[in-house]
């Protein structure tokens, strides 16, 4: 069984407009209620898949009802820890005349040290039933970056791989656990080692470092640069399928679907990478967070190309 661990839910908000300005308003040309937060992401892409898997996490109110409906709609099985305040709403804003996009986090969920101790006896009780954990993003104001390397040391103690993705210093602070694989993108890889990453060359020496130091397997996103992946013998560069991009948002998180997809059903890496690659791409025509057509994803699937790297 797949489980994902998601200690602060999100609904994503996805709002195009003409211009970002300031002190104007400004008339939104669509918007779109989707699925955020990376582990729930990656379940969500899954269940479009046919894959179920076990969400565990922390939501309240309303919006936590509406995240857990939508994985619910799709076979994911979730058991969310009810929390004080509310499920936080990111908005995604995409400015249409630049092709950018900005995302506008809040805090809102108010947890209690017996709201993590629950979520963890539960996280316990999932673990022997695991094939793969995937956990990270953001934490609530009141949960310190060690609860990913609490979750991690104890998923390593039964022998479970994890695929961890979140930002500094929750980043940091997983990885300390050495998970079994991290996904940052180039941004946050640049943040983890505290200088800019620009080339292929300098991810791939960061990456390498930390595979020798921690054990961990990195998969890099770049994306319209597309991604390098860091394998204990082996590394590629992807490069990216040609799209004319509606939204990136969710894309990343599509390739935390394809490995767990892999390590559950004891493929090759490789075949994750395809999958996951695939499916980031299909996402990425889609103007919701996550959302992509299952035909997309075949469709692409046959253009990834996994070239030796160095």
């Amino acid at each position: 069984m797949i489980v994902s661990l998601t200690p602060n839910t999100t609904l994503d908000l996805t709002v195009f407009v003409p211009a970002l300005l300031t002190n104007t308003t400004i008339r939104a040309s669509r918007t779109y209620h989707s699925m955020g937060g990376k582990p729930t992401d990656a379940a969500w892409i899954l269940g479009r898949m046919g894959v179920n898997s076990l969400a565990l996490g922390l939501a309240a109110g309303a919006v936590g009802e509406k995240v857990k409906f939508m994985l619910e709609e799709l076979g994911v099985t979730t058991d969310f820890i009810e929390v004080g305040g509310e499920t936080r709403i990111n908005t995604v804003i995409m400015d249409e005349s630049s092709g950018e996009h900005t995302t506008i986090t809040t805090a809102s969920m108010i947890v209690e040290p017996v709201h993590i101790a629950a979520l963890s006896e539960g996280y316990e009780a999932a673990l022997p039933s695991a094939s793969v954990v995937i956990t990270g993003g953001s934490l609530p104001p009141d949960i310190p970056p060690s609860f990913y390397a609490d979750a991690i040391e104890l998923a390593r103690a039964q022998s479970v791989p994890v695929i961890f993705d979140a930002a500094e210093p929750n980043l940091s602070a997983g990885l300390a656990a050495c998970p079994t694989f991290i996904k940052p993108n180039e941004h946050e890889l640049s943040a983890l080692v505290g200088r800019k990453l620009r080339t292929d060359a300098e991810l791939y020496d960061a990456g390498r470092e930390i595979l020798e130091r921690y054990g961990t397997q990195v998969v890099i996103t770049r994306g319209k640069d597309g991604a390098l992946a860091i394998f204990k013998d082996r590394s590629y560069r992807i490069p990216p399928i040609a799209v004319e991009v509606s939204s990136p948002a969710g894309a990343g998180d599509a390739v935390l679907a394809g490995l767990a997809h892999a390590i559950h059903h004891k493929s090759p890496l490789e075949e994750g990478l395809r999958l996951g690659i695939a499916a980031a791409t299909a996402v990425c025509l889609h103007p919701g967070t996550a959302a992509y057509d299952v035909a997309d994803m075949e469709r692409f699937r046959p253009q990834v190309e996994l070239i030796s790297y160095p």
